[in-house]
C-alpha cells in the first residue's frame, strides 16, 4: 500500500493542480470582460498599499511566533535574526515540492544555536498552530458558511481544530521530540545523546499570535477587496470565514506551492455566490500580487538589514 501510495501521489499533485487550474480557467473565460474593465483609482491605490503594509506586518507577526517556538523550547537563539530568516525564506514556499522554505528555517535555526530535533519540531508546529487559528477565525464568523453548506460543515471544522489542538499538546508533542533524538543518535552513529529538551506548557501564546496573523492576513484581504467594491457590515463575516477557509486550504491541499491556485479556487467557489465571479477573481488575483509583493519586500528588508554597515 506505500508503494502504491507513492507512486500515486505525483498524479495527485498534478490533478488537483490540473483541476484547479481549470476551473480558473474556466471562470475567466466567462467574466474575463469584468476583468479588464475594472479601473483603479486613488482611494484604491491606498487601499492597496494599506494591504500591502498589513501584508508584511503579518508575516512579521507570524516570524516571531516561530522565534517564540523556539524559545519555549529553551534553545539560545536571536529572536531577531530568526524573525529575517523567517522572512528570508518565505518566498522560497512557491519552488516546486513546497518544502524549502521549512528546510531553510530548519538550517537558520540549527545555525543560530537550535538543536535539528529542536527546529525541525518547530518548523513542523508553525502550520499546524495556523491551520488552528485558521479554523477558529472560520468558526468565530461560520454562520453564513453553515446556512450554505450545512452543519456538517461546522461539525468537521470542529472537529478538525479539536483534532489540531490535541496534537500540539505537550503530551504528544514531547514523544515526538524523543523519538527525533533517538533517529539523530542511529543516524550519527552516537551514544551520547544531546541535552534533552521538551515543550513544557501548552504552545497558547503562539497560537494567539498566529490568530494575529490570520487577522492582519483577513486584513489584508478585506483592503484589497475594498480598493474594488465597497463592503456593507453584514458581509463581513463571509468574507472573513471564506478567507481563512481558502487560505487553510491553500496550506493543506498538496501539489500548490504556496497555495498558488488551490486559495483562489476555494475563495471563488465560497464568494461566488454572493458576489460576482468576476469582482471576486480580480480580488484574488490582486490579493496574490499583494501577497508576493508584501514577502518579496520581507526578504529584502530583511537581507539589507543584516548586511548594514551600522
Amino acid at each position: 500500500m506505500k508503494q502504491i501510495g507513492a507512486r500515486l501521489k505525483p498524479f495527485l499533485r498534478w490533478a488537483i493542480l490540473g483541476g484547479t487550474l481549470f476551473f480558473l480557467g474556466t471562470v475567466l473565460k466567462h467574466h474575463w470582460q469584468h476583468v479588464v474593465s475594472i479601473r483603479l483609482e486613488g482611494r484604491s491605490w491606498a487601499c492597496l498599499a494599506i494591504a500591502l503594509g498589513v501584508t508584511l506586518l503579518a508575516h512579521l507577526c507570524a516570524g516571531g511566533v516561530w522565534s517564540r517556538l523556539l524559545q519555549d523550547f529553551r534553545q539560545p537563539v536571536n529572536g531577531v535574526g530568526l524573525v529575517q530568516a523567517y522572512l528570508k525564506t518565505t518566498i522560497a514556499k512557491y519552488l516546486p515540492g513546497n518544502v524549502w522554505h521549512y528546510y531553510g528555517r530548519v538550517t537558520a535555526a540549527t545555525k543560530a544555536g537550535a538543536t535539528l530535533e529542536a527546529a525541525t519540531v518547530s518548523v513542523l508546529l508553525e502550520p499546524l498552530l495556523m491551520a488552528a487559528a485558521a479554523l477558529v477565525v472560520t468558526l468565530l464568523c461560520s454562520q453564513p458558511i453553515a446556512a450554505r453548506y450545512g452543519l456538517a460543515a461546522s461539525a468537521l471544522q470542529w472537529l478538525s481544530l479539536i483534532g489540531i489542538l490535541a496534537s500540539v499538546h505537550p503530551r504528544f508533542i514531547n514523544p515526538l521530540v524523543r523519538f527525533l533524538g533517538k533517529l539523530k543518535q542511529k543516524a550519527t552513529r552516537t551514544t551520547v545523546a544531546t541535552p534533552p529538551f521538551k515543550l513544557e506548557h501548552y504552545p497558547l501564546v503562539p497560537l494567539v499570535g498566529e490568530i494575529g496573523f490570520l487577522l492582519l492576513r483577513n486584513l489584508g484581504f478585506l483592503l484589497t477587496f475594498l480598493a474594488l467594491s465597497p463592503i456593507a457590515s453584514d458581509q463581513l463575516p463571509l468574507l472573513l470565514s471564506a478567507f481563512s477557509m481558502a487560505w487553510l486550504l491553500g496550506l493543506v491541499v498538496p501539489g500548490a506551492p504556496g497555495g498558488l491556485g488551490v486559495f483562489e479556487a476555494i475563495a471563488i467557489a465560497l464568494l461566488g455566490q454572493t458576489f460576482s465571479p468576476g469582482l471576486i477573481l480580480s480580488v484574488v488575483a490582486l490579493y496574490r500580487l499583494v501577497s508576493i509583493l508584501a514577502e518579496t519586500a520581507g526578504a529584502g528588508l530583511a537581507w539589507l538589514d543584516e548586511h548594514r554597515p551600522f
